[in-house]
């Protein structure tokens, strides 16, 4: 584990550089950890696939923290330790799962046929194997509400577009290496697209804005396009 400044009011909490479910499960213990502590002055804690960054005010560390002819990230820098040393790495709880509906193929999943083509099923057994997964969040990044999902089945893996398209509809699930992720907005992007959720990911008036956090399971449920224009996204 290093901590490492990253600019001037963040700190990074190093975790290496794998990605693997041991490490994602270190993130998460410690963030929970530094979510407990509160530490003054800390105004984002950023998960990502081996680390955490710990957006500050460093005036406001200045002031709160104690350290004599330290500057404001020394300050953090020892607290964020101490807390980390402190902190019981004792397994969490698994996160909640979210379930999205979601419709594969057509104009809603353009490159489904290609995966298909790429793993060497047919596009309905590539649904089924989607479909029949359980996924992890690892990371939210990229764009604001963008889960990368850990747990997509090995046989379903596939390369970015050649050319990323200008214009992926919000909603749109794809397949990128070893993940599956879902365009929370209107966004430009590579990932293969093969179906789409009605499902809002990002709302930026809300409490939390993200539907989905680090740890959160999920599971993709087929709908048809009638079931999905007659969505209606739950308050």
């Amino acid at each position: 584990m290093d901590l490492l400044p990253l600019g001037d009011s963040a700190l990074l909490v190093q975790l290496g550089a794998a990605i693997d479910e041991e490490t994602r499960t270190r993130v998460r213990s410690l963030l929970a950890a530094l979510e407990r502590a509160s530490l003054p002055g800390v105004v984002e804690l950023v998960p990502a696939f081996a680390s955490i960054a710990i957006h500050y005010e460093p005036m406001r560390v200045h002031t709160a923290l104690p350290g004599a002819d330290e500057t404001p990230y020394e300050r953090l820098r020892d607290a964020v330790a101490a807390v980390l040393q402190e902190a019981a790495l004792q397994a969490l709880p698994p996160g909640p799962l979210v379930e999205l509906p979601v419709c594969y193929g057509g104009a809603y999943g353009p490159d489904l046929e290609a995966v298909a083509a790429h793993a060497g099923l047919s596009p309905e057994e590539v649904v089924h194997a989607h479909a029949g997964a359980e996924y992890t969040v690892a990371m939210v990044g990229f764009a604001p509400g963008f889960p990368y999902l850990a747990g997509l089945p090995e046989h379903l893996a596939m390369p970015r577009r050649a050319t990323p398209r200008v214009k992926v509809p919000a909603g749109s699930v794809g397949i990128a290496g070893r993940q599956t992720g879902v365009y929370p907005f209107e966004l430009p992007g590579g990932w293969q697209l093969i179906g789409r959720t009605p499902r809002r990911l990002f709302r930026p008036d809300a409490a939390s804005p993200s539907l989905l956090r680090l740890g959160d399971r999920v599971r993709f449920r087929p709908v048809t396009p009638a079931e999905l224009a007659a969505w209606k996204e739950p308050p």
